[in-house]
């Protein structure tokens, strides 16, 4: 039978890191300790950076980092994750007179010196740290968003900024812009800010208003499915299907698509080549999907939102093209299992997890089916919506 991956305790993160800390540091005890989750989409892929509408949740897959104040300006950072061919830690100076914190290698260590770089309260101090993550990288789960948030947050011990939680959220994605060269929407750092336990979060990433929708049925699982298929946003594919969605609107005389209609693209389907009118439509009628999606959520009406979640798959697939060989084979799966109500890819593309909204008691036997269907090795996590960004007891 299948089974699924543990999520280990924050408890047990916290320790690791402060056992970490202690084989790094000399023996010295962290002084403050906080985590920040990685997030799942139930609906609304790409639709973040055209200032549309999503619906992601907060999970209880965290990164935790600990650390002290140091009385200089030294950084060192040490991280247990495993990391392809690069060092697992990173020494230097935070440079004066607002000079500005270059990125480098290892590149695991731009994320938090954009953070550094983009902190809303200055100057900072230096300080020694850990960090620990259950989000399993390039899993579309948003691991560097989850990074971002936790060094913030981390950097709020040290040195308090005014609190504000837009901010911060805007701050880590600025910190992803620049120093990791991702040109990412605000949905993953801001419900990794403001998550709630048993909420999902509708975001209008135009005013950057969130709503609490309610996800605490105990009659439901949201089973996430890691293909292990390894993505990289930093390549072409991201960038180049921002730049469609921008050309989109452009030519049709709009600040973004989300101020587009499906007859305003269809009245301008000459003026845009087949493939920018295929990208301009998968967003357009997402953003329409998402919003929809939330009121089923609202209702109870699980079938509907199953169905727009498949619908939101096959839009990723055909219009979008960011799926992939493995994650259609899951949702393919997943779908042929009675009690399944939708099942779709989340997070960027091209590999990572798919999302799986289901009748709890069909759960054993969706990962069963699963595992006999797919061709990959896949990885389990049942999950449920958990709280967002928090300092810790050490």
């Amino acid at each position: 039978m299948a089974s699924s991956s543990p999520v280990p305790s924050v408890e047990n993160m916290v320790a690791e890191a402060r056992r970490a800390f202690q084989a790094n540091f000399g023996g010295q005890d962290p002084e403050v300790a906080v985590c920040a989750p990685g997030r799942v989409n139930l609906i609304g892929e790409h639709t973040d950076y055209n200032q549309g509408f999503v619906l992601p949740m907060a999970l209880p897959l965290v990164t935790v980092m600990v650390g002290s104040r140091t009385p200089d300006q030294n950084v060192s950072i040490v991280t247990t994750t495993e990391t392809a061919e690069e060092p697992r830690r990173v020494d230097f100076v935070l440079p004066k007179d607002n000079q500005p914190l270059s990125p480098g290698q290892p590149s695991w260590a731009n994320y938090i010196k954009g953070v550094l770089q983009h902190y809303r309260a200055q100057p900072l101090p230096g300080f020694r740290a850990v960090v620990v993550s259950s989000v399993p990288l390039g899993g579309g789960l948003s691991s560097s968003a989850s990074l971002e948030v936790a060094v913030y947050t981390f950097l709020q011990q040290l040195c308090p900024d005014d609190g504000d939680k837009v901010a911060k959220a805007l701050a880590c994605q600025q910190a992803e812009h620049t120093h990791a060269g991702v040109p990412c929407g605000i949905m993953d750092q801001f419900v990794s800010v403001l998550g709630s336990e048993g909420h999902a979060l509708l975001i209008d990433c135009r005013s950057l208003e969130a709503t609490l929708v309610p996800l605490a049925d105990p009659s439901l699982v949201i089973l996430i499915t890691n293909s292990n298929v390894r993505h990289s946003l930093t390549g072409s594919e991201y960038p180049s299907r921002r730049r469609q969605c921008e050309e989109a609107a452009a030519i049709l005389g709009r600040s973004s698509l989300r101020e587009v209609s499906l007859q305003d693209l269809e009245d301008a389907k000459g003026r845009l080549d087949s493939v920018t009118f295929r990208r301009a439509r998968h967003v357009i009628e997402e953003i329409k999907r998402t919003t929809e999606a939330a009121e089923a959520l609202k209702r109870g009406a699980y079938q509907e939102f199953g169905k727009l979640m498949v619908e939101s798959h096959n839009s990723l697939r055909d219009h979008y093209e960011v799926s992939c060989r493995e994650l259609d084979q899951l949702v393919s799966a997943a779908m042929a299992v009675k009690g399944v109500y939708g099942s779709r890819m989340t997070g960027g593309g091209f590999g990572g997890c798919t999302v799986t909204l289901l009748e709890a008691d069909a759960v054993d036997r969706t990962m069963q089916h699963i595992k006999e269907q797919y061709h990959g090795s896949p990885t389990f996590y049942i999950t449920k919506p958990s709280d967002g960004a928090r300092v810790l007891n050490i």
